[in-house]
């Protein structure tokens, strides 16, 4: 009888398993995807129900071969990817690969990997879901139709390499709309009146001015817009009697955040650790399907990363209040555990993100988990626990102050009881405004209806409103989780392909839309509304979760949506302007000819160019001044070299080419001379006189060979150096860089062992 044969997609997954599990089963990993849709072509017969044309992926044919080698010896088969969509395709594909190896096929689920729940898994074994295979295949071939038939279009009026994709074309959208409302945002004065007063007892007190003649001020609405009126109300304030008007005291709880789900983990890690996206679910995939721990082997730390659920299991409730009870004491266990609320959309098929095993604390795990890894772990592992700890407690003071015919408010808070927030506190992003939340925790003196206060100070202060924030990654998680624009497991994918396709750029971690990002997005949105609606790519992912969940039929979503779609892909092919063949007139002169420069389109985006070319080839950069008029950049004065053209007599200059400097005429475009840049060492080819140049590949790699060439061939890849070796008299050494070892200068001679190293400090050590 053979064992059973467990086929996970990584092999860390692998090495857990067998841990546990012994020689009592076979356990191989598909290492990802077996099959997929050809790279090269649409995979789509949009004729025949959009039939899928699956082809092996390359380089996988050898494990292909493995997994059928070890299937043949098994008893049983048991398919074990991850438990969603993705990972049911994957077990789907392994099960038609196999399918001519007549076993009993089983597909299992691992929602944590620990021994108990491994066993369990097992157990409940089932049979692959075909309603989610479905819902995969349905996402995946729309969003080859769309990438797939859009993209060209883009290659052919913008310029190659560029895609486009049903969802990260409308995260781009959302950075773009954001960029256009911080553009628009007109800003405006407003001024705030804080008056610094004391009671009877200590200590003084800040209140702000509230209202004015009973209408409450608002700097969005009803404010104190210019420095005069804020000195006006100033000066009546200064001779205003303050009485308290009202005293009002409250108990307030603050409640722990839930258990992390996938978005809320990409959020606070951004926040907290800042950490990507993609960063934290790499560090959580790992988390997840294993780590080396010592003498006890690979063990998985946290359960399955890609959820929207925040269910608990009972066990883990258990364990984790017991951990609190004794760790923390009994004021800090709230009477019953407390259950929290899943969103309607989500899929509860899998728990939220916790420790696999509480006791595994932080602490305990330093010696085996690296920094990054370690800091993702205690974040896992700090927000489980605080989610069963008792709530926050704290007294609200709120001190209404009456000032003549001005109304004024202080607001302090003094913590009573800390509970969860001795473990954990969630962090919060930047409000709309450019504001902060904060707790106002001032300390106010006990005071009483009708008591007397003094004024010590008052100080009118002036701002100005602010446009909203431009998104971070954890605030365009949440934007896109808010709008239903993809799915928690693609968040991480969306926000590293719109930044690898250079249509936003991070900077100061904040999202800025690109020149390219603009304009493609422009064009995205002329031409596709439809694909480019969040309300319609919102409606699609429903429509995939109605497919996971039986309610819909993959075909019919798939007609529904292609219809219209290509009737617009048609359109657009007409009508869509060729951007990359465009040239808008201007009015500037050309610096080098008598003709006017032109706005084109390039790599980097808008550039002026001759309208001449290709006769005249000058261009330069340009900025638009707050009128949008066009402001070209004065261009860089190229650098005297102290040579002279052979050709024309002018001097020769360096100038910044695609692959690093050269010398060009400085009479250009008249005089079209170049020439590669001399290192001063002659050629050590016997019989040659010529000197060793630089050049550049035809892939672009800088190289060094004789001027002389074709004549003389004699080609280097080091830099030589004119120096000669002091140790065999070799007229030129060879200089080497790496991360590893810096800046060396070494013998070309292979019997010569001398080296030159060179540090920061002192400049060169001698090897």
């Amino acid at each position: 009888m053979g064992k059973s044969l467990i086929i996970v997609e990584s092999p860390a997954k692998a090495r857990t398993l067998q841990k546990y599990l012994g020689n009592a089963y076979t356990v191989k990993a598909s290492v990802g995807h077996i099959r997929d849709l050809p790279v090269k072509t649409l995979g789509v017969d949009v004729e025949h129900d959009f039939a899928p044309k699956y082809v092996t992926i390359k380089g996988k044919s050898k494990v292909i071969g493995e997994l059928q080698s070890a299937a043949a010896k098994a008893d049983a088969i048991y398919l074990a990817p991850d438990p969603d969509r993705e990972g049911e395709a994957i077990a789907h594909h392994i099960a038609e690969t196999l399918g001519e190896i007549k076993k009993p096929v089983h597909r299992v689920l691992f929602h944590e990997l620990t021994k108990k729940a491994i066993l369990a898994a097992l157990e409940q074994a089932t049979t692959i879901n075909q309603h989610l295979f479905e819902a995969q295949q349905a996402r995946r071939i729309l969003d080859r139709l769309v990438g797939y038939q859009i993209s060209p279009l883009l290659w052919d009026k913008v310029r190659r390499g560029l895609s486009a994709g049903r969802v990260q074309s409308v995260a781009v959208r959302m950075v773009c709309e954001r960029e256009e409302e911080i553009s628009r945002f007109v800003t405006e004065e407003y001024w705030t009146i804080a008056a610094r007063l004391e009671g009877k007892t200590p200590p003084p007190f800040m209140a702000q001015l509230e209202s004015i003649g009973g209408k409450k001020i608002d700097h969005r609405k009803e404010k104190i817009g210019d420095e005069a009126t804020a000195q006006h109300h100033a000066k009546a304030l200064k001779d205003a009697t303050y009485t308290v008007d009202k005293v009002e005291k409250k108990e307030k709880r603050r409640f722990p955040s839930p258990p992390f789900i996938t978005s809320t983990l990409q959020m606070d890690a951004n926040r907290k650790l800042r950490f990507t996206a993609k960063k934290t679910m790499s560090l959580a995939q790992r988390l997840y399907e294993g780590i080396e721990l010592g003498d006890e082997g690979p063990t998985g730390l946290i359960t399955y990363m890609r959820t929207d659920s925040t269910r608990i299991n009972d066990e883990a409730v258990a364990a984790v209040r017991d951990h609190i009870a004794a760790r923390h004491g009994a004021a800090f266990l709230p009477g019953k555990p407390t259950v929290y609320k899943t969103k309607k959309s989500a899929q509860d098929a899998h728990e939220a993100i916790r420790p696999t095993d509480i006791s595994k604390t932080p602490e305990s795990l330093a010696p085996y988990l690296d920094k990054d890894m370690l800091a993702l772990y205690t974040l896992v592992w700090k927000r489980f626990v605080a989610c069963q700890m008792a709530p926050a407690i704290y007294d609200q003071t709120t001190i209404q102050i009456a000032a003549g015919d001005y109304g004024l408010k202080a607001v302090g808070s003094i913590m009573r009881f800390l509970g969860f927030m001795t473990l954990y506190v969630e962090s919060t992003d930047e409000a709309e405004g450019g504001e902060t939340e904060s707790e106002n925790e001032a300390a106010l003196p006990d005071l009483k209806k009708g008591d007397t206060l003094r004024l010590l100070d008052l100080a009118p202060k002036q701002h100005f409103t602010q446009p909203p924030p431009r998104y971070t990654e954890a605030t365009l998680v949440k934007a896109l989780e808010e709008n239903g624009v993809g799915r928690p497991s693609t968040y991480a994918a969306i926000i590293s392909t719109i930044q690898e396709k250079e249509y936003v750029t991070l900077a100061q971690r904040k999202f800025m839309p690109t020149d390219l990002g603009k304009l493609v997005n422009e064009l995205l949105v002329a031409h596709f509304p439809g694909v480019m609606d969040i309300d319609f790519t919102a409606s699609m992912e429903e429509n995939l979760d109605a497919i996971e969940s039986g309610k819909a039929k993959w075909v019919k979503v798939l007609r529904d949506f292609y219809g219209p779609f290509s009737q617009t892909l048609d359109k657009a092919r007409e009508e869509m302007k060729s951007v990359k063949r465009s040239a808008i007139p201007t009015e500037i002169p050309c610096a080098l000819c008598d003709g006017k420069m032109v706005i084109k389109w390039g790599k980097n985006g808008e550039f002026l160019a001759c309208e001449n070319f290709p006769t005249c080839k000058h261009t330069q950069n340009f900025t638009r001044n707050e009128e949008g008029a066009i402001v070209p950049v004065a261009p860089e004065q190229p650098e005297e070299s102290g040579e002279v053209c052979e050709k024309c007599g002018q001097p020769l200059v360096y100038r910044q080419g695609r692959y690093g400097k050269f010398l060009a005429c400085s009479g250009y475009p008249k005089c079209k001379n170049v020439r590669a840049l001399s290192t001063g060492v002659p050629c050590p080819e016997p019989g040659c006189d010529g000197e060793l140049v630089q050049k550049i590949s035809k892939r672009g790699k800088v190289f060094y060979s004789c001027g002389h060439y074709p004549k003389c061939t004699f080609a280097l890849w080091d830099k030589p150096v004119k120096e000669p070796c002091p140790l065999c008299g070799s007229p030129y050494l060879l200089e080497k860089e790496s991360k590893k070892s810096g800046l060396a200068w070494r013998c070309p001679n292979k019997a010569c062992s001398y080296t030159r190293k060179f540090d920061d400090e002192d400049g060169s050590t001698e090897g």
